[in-house]
């Protein structure tokens, strides 16, 4: 049975009107079907729409989240890398012939 709704559910838009890779809104989340059928929707099923923009929003936000994540361990490694490469202490000095060498 549907609840009694005495006001209407606002659209999710927030203005950026722009679809990303996969079809969905950058700025609302909503699908194409879902803005252009927005004033046709009943009001359990806007409801249904803006939960769904909340999990995707959600799931967009935690894949930034891992991406950014793996950006910085991988930068990690390679300035630690890097390190190691630029550690001359282990290197020995002793097989250097200076004999040539003058000041003059």
């Amino acid at each position: 049975m549907e609840q009694l709704a005495f006001f209407e559910i606002p659209s999710p838009c927030i203005g950026i009107c722009q679809t990303d890779e996969r079809g969905y809104c950058k700025g609302c989340m909503r699908s194409r079907d879902e803005r252009f059928g927005w004033l046709n929707l009943s009001n359990a099923q806007k409801e249904e729409v803006v939960r769904l923009c909340k999990d995707r929003k959600r799931r967009r936000a935690y894949a930034a989240f891992k991406q950014k994540q793996q950006a910085q361990q991988a930068a990690s490694a390679e300035l630690s890398l890097q390190n190691q490469q630029l550690d001359f202490d282990d290197k020995p000095t002793d097989d250097v012939d200076l004999s040539d060498f003058s000041l003059d």
